[in-house]
């Protein structure tokens, strides 16, 4: 055929010839079988009633949108199916993978192919999914209008699409749906929150395997922006050492939170596979009751003695990099521990080399204990604009702070 391209929607129904020109069936599907080659159909069945042929990819001569299929090899055996094979109509078709220019869930609604010609065989390679409106009028028009005709009618329809190479299979999912290739990197390099979004549009199967299969840092940004009801789900469908991975890389009450809303046994297998450090502050933080500044509080900050200078501080802001997104407060304690004073992380900027951070302090450290209730919280956060409440125990020691985001998923959630 002159046309270079192949839709599966034209596939489809297709008739298929043997060598002296006599229809032998129409075909029913394609397969690829993905571990024998990433893009080429690799057999077809074709058919009718309840005898289905298989035909290989090198049994083509060629393809035609007006004549069909003619066959250069009439040795066909009947169809079996094979765990291998990645069959279009039954594992493709309707199914739901993952756009990440559009960064959303989208349904696969038809398929390109792109006809290679050697020599006295023709083969078909996958060459794009197709998402579109274009797509969808196919699929409307498939067997009610010649395939010239609506290839001429789609063209003031803009195609829409996702390149095969982008596409993989999930193997963890029984269901063999698809998902963008990751290698990982293209969801990784999406922000958390849109990552968040894909993944609540995904079934319980695909979210694990997307988890299973990202770095743990991105797997741990993108949780926190899933919905709370979800979070324990995908973490109780990963292998505990996985899952373990992920919340180590959470903020520790933001770890605790999700860890409460799981069965005990499956926390207690996660935090048993924890590094010693990480699982020691989050055990610390389940003590606390989710409604009080100790469940609240997160136990990641930057605190120095209270003789320190601006040149200490720099030094400790480079040894916590990793803090700096949300970081708007230093703490100065006595050499006790107890809480003396908070510094605006926006005063070091103006302040001289050596400066005492004392002297850049504010006037007055608001604070509160370990059981103080959320609707005290939220009223101190209201009544004074603040952005981080230092929180003690009985003796004023400072056990963790609560952040302005903390309290707005607080608010949230009601």
């Amino acid at each position: 055929m002159a046309e270079s391209l192949l839709y599966f929607t034209e596939l489809l129904g297709m008739a298929v010839h043997d060598l002296k020109g006599r229809r032998i069936g129409r075909v029913k599907d394609a397969a690829v079988v993905p571990v024998v080659h990433p893009s080429r159909v690799d057999r077809y069945l074709v058919g009718g009633g309840w005898s289905w042929l298989s035909v290989r990819y090198d049994q083509i001569a060629s393809f035609s949108l007006d004549s069909g299929i003619q066959l250069s090899d009439e040795q066909l055996i009947p169809y079996h199916d094979d765990e291998y094979m990645l069959r279009l109509n039954r594992d493709l078709l309707d199914q739901q993978i993952i756009d990440v220019n559009g960064r959303k869930v989208v349904r696969v609604t038809d398929v390109t192919f792109e006809i290679h010609s050697g020599g006295a065989t023709d083969y078909l390679a996958v060459l794009e999914v197709d998402i579109g409106m274009r797509s969808i009028f196919r699929r409307l028009c498939q067997g009610v209008a010649p395939p010239r005709w609506v290839r001429r009618l789609q063209r003031r329809i803009p195609p829409s699409s996702i390149r095969w190479d982008f596409c993989n299979i999930i193997e963890p999912d029984p269901q063999r749906r698809l998902r963008l290739n990751i290698s990982n990197q293209m969801l990784e390099k999406m922000h958390p929150a849109d990552l968040a979004d894909i993944v609540e549009e995904l079934s319980p199967a695909e979210r694990g395997a997307i988890f299973e299969t990202i770095d743990s840092e991105v797997a741990a940004d993108a949780l926190t922006e899933v919905d709370p009801k979800m979070q324990a789900s995908i973490l109780e469908s990963l292998e505990p050492e996985k899952a373990a991975d992920i919340v180590e890389e959470m903020a520790p009450d933001e770890a605790a939170d999700v860890l409460s809303e799981m069965e005990e046994e499956s926390s207690q297998e996660i935090l048993d596979e924890m590094e010693q450090a990480p699982e020691t502050e989050v055990r610390e933080l389940l003590e606390y009751k989710d409604d009080t500044a100790g469940g609240l509080m997160n136990t990641e900050y930057v605190a120095l003695p209270e003789n320190a200078t601006t040149t200490d501080a720099l030094a400790a802001l480079r040894g916590n990099e990793d803090l700096l997104d949300t970081l708007n407060t230093l703490f100065l304690l006595d050499a006790d521990g107890r809480l003396v004073a908070g510094v605006p992380l926006a005063r070091l900027f103006a302040a001289s080399p050596g400066a005492p951070l004392r002297e850049l302090a504010t006037d007055r450290a608001i604070q509160v204990g370990l059981d103080e209730k959320q609707d005290r919280l939220t009223e101190l956060f209201d009544k004074y604009n603040l952005l981080t409440l230092p929180v003690v125990d009985e003796e004023g020691k400072l056990s963790g702070v609560i952040t302005a985001d903390d309290i707005i998923s607080v608010l949230r959630q009601r």
